[in-house]
């Protein structure tokens, strides 16, 4: 049984790859709820779990990049220090530490294992064939921020990309919905074929008599995230998305199931993300209502969301003052899933990863012990552990050239609201990343994110040429003749 949905995935992943470059990417989007799902069986990989997004996004890579004239547009983006050299270096060094310091240092560093009999097992550094998966899916994420730093230079597929992101949004909430009707309707069966992955599915949790919401993802703050990160792309893209039915009916009905099947994964990282969320939004406010006059458009729709937030507090207010009793299982799991944490087994031992990973880091003097060598619970920490300082700040300086000192064209405003969407877009999950990202991994959300920022941009280089060496404006009049060379 477990064939037929692989084979539905390959069939679809066939039919688009022979379509439009858009087909391929309403799958990208349309996969990333499925984190259980192995594409191919674990019998025929080792035991390595190969999802259907970071098969998705090879296809898109090989459409994109393959052929000569696309390693050569890979090669020129990768040399630009306005493009993505920064990115290049961090995965060149990256690749580097990984083949050469897991040896280098073997046996004379403490580790937590990727792969292990128990969570809470340490080991001594060693090759492993993980220091080449993690290689691999590293090496997929840059390889995506790319791909789409090419597509997304068209408007067209800008278009698409924000319908692939609603429909993804729509296959997030619809996994959702049938693990939490698996409890009340015999389809458990049926969705256990999409549960297929070799390592540990958390899918039958329950806290105060409450089954977690894990959808078709590993376990509940893996669904969290997913569902975290396109409830605030849903928000932030939607002012770019061109009025009508989607933008006006279908995103803000996403965003209310997308909340709510958040609130019942009762993932503590995925709650702190929201209040994280809920803060990026306060301060889009702030800035949409401090934008010049020029730029009105962007206050379009501020009053109303104003007082819509405005008003769903004081309804709060009023249930906490007529009714508190109501609210008290709310309080109960916030209590249980932020507040009490940290006496948790569970924060414990990611606390643990997270020591042994950092004290790797400074008995290899920064250098880092190789992708995939070690496991933290914090993104920041994997990533130096793993990488080494040098990869890692390389990938720091390009996420702050990518998202906070590129500035889109001025006469390109759509542009600048796209812009603004991936920097607000980008902080929730990255703030949870610091919390459960457990691999140096970015991701492939993310991937697509720093793409869309590089591609929205881009200037070519003929353009940046003659930026440079225009010649500075001259009076409109000398010695007061009128100049004939005004203005050319």
């Amino acid at each position: 049984m477990e064939a037929i949905p692989i084979a539905i995935f390959w069939s679809l992943a066939a039919f688009c790859l022979f379509q439009k470059k858009h087909a391929l990417m309403y799958l990208f989007f349309a996969s990333m709820p499925f984190g259980s799902f192995a594409v191919i069986p674990t019998e025929v990989t080792g035991g390595l779990t190969l999802t259907p997004t970071p098969i998705v996004a090879l296809l898109l890579i090989a459409r994109q990049l393959g052929g000569a004239k696309g390693i050569a547009q890979t090669l020129e983006d990768a040399l630009r220090s306005s493009g993505l050299l920064l990115l290049f270096l961090s995965w060149l060094i990256a690749g580097v530490t990984t083949a050469f310091m897991p040896r280098f240092f073997a046996s004379s560093v403490v580790v937590v294992p990727v792969r292990a009999g128990g969570l809470s097992d340490t080991t001594v550094l060693a090759p492993t064939t993980q220091n080449l998966s993690q290689f691999v899916y590293v090496s997929i994420s840059v390889f995506a921020i790319f791909t789409f730093a090419r597509m997304l230079r068209e408007p067209a597929m800008r278009r698409h990309v924000l319908a692939a992101l609603c429909l993804g949004a729509t296959v997030t909430v619809i996994t959702g919905v049938l693990d939490l009707a698996s409890q009340y309707v015999p389809i458990k069966p049926a969705l256990e074929l999409f549960r297929t992955a070799s390592y540990a599915l958390l899918t039958d949790v329950e806290i105060l008599d409450v089954k977690r919401v894990v959808g078709l993802m590993p376990e509940a703050s893996s669904f969290g995230t997913v569902a975290l990160a396109f409830l605030a792309s849903m928000y932030f893209f939607r002012r770019a998305m061109p009025a009508g039915f989607v933008r006006q009916r279908m995103v803000p009905v996403l965003m209310a199931l997308l909340l709510g099947l958040i609130w019942l994964s009762t993932s503590s990282a995925a709650y702190l993300g929201l209040g994280l969320f809920g803060a990026a939004v306060a301060a889009d406010w702030c800035c949409r209502a401090m934008a010049p006059a020029h730029e009105r458009h962007l206050r379009r729709g501020l009053a109303t969301e104003f007082w819509l937030a405005a008003g769903a507090v004081c309804a709060v207010f009023l249930v906490i003052v007529a009714a508190p009793h109501v609210l008290a299982p709310i309080y109960e799991m916030i209590d249980l899933m932020v507040l009490q944490k940290s006496t948790t087994d569970s924060y414990e031992e990611r606390n643990m990863w997270t020591q042994v990973s950092l004290q790797a880091l400074r008995a290899t003097d920064g250098l880092g012990v190789g992708l995939g060598s070690t496991r933290a619970s914090n993104f920041a920490v994997a990533l130096f552990s793993n990488a080494g300082v040098f990869a890692a700040t390389c990938y720091a300086l390009f996420v702050l050239q990518a998202l906070v000192l590129r500035r889109a064209p001025r006469h390109d405003a759509q542009g600048r609201a796209l812009l603004s969407a991936v920097r607000w877009s980008y902080l929730p999950p990255f703030f949870t990343s610091l919390m459960i990202g457990t691999t140096p991994d970015f991701g492939l959300f993310n991937a697509f994110l720093f793409g869309f920022a590089v591609a929205i941009t881009y200037k070519p280089v003929r353009q940046a040429a003659q930026l440079a060496v225009a010649a500075p404006r001259i009076p409109t009049r000398l010695f007061g003749v009128r100049s004939a060379y005004v203005g050319r």
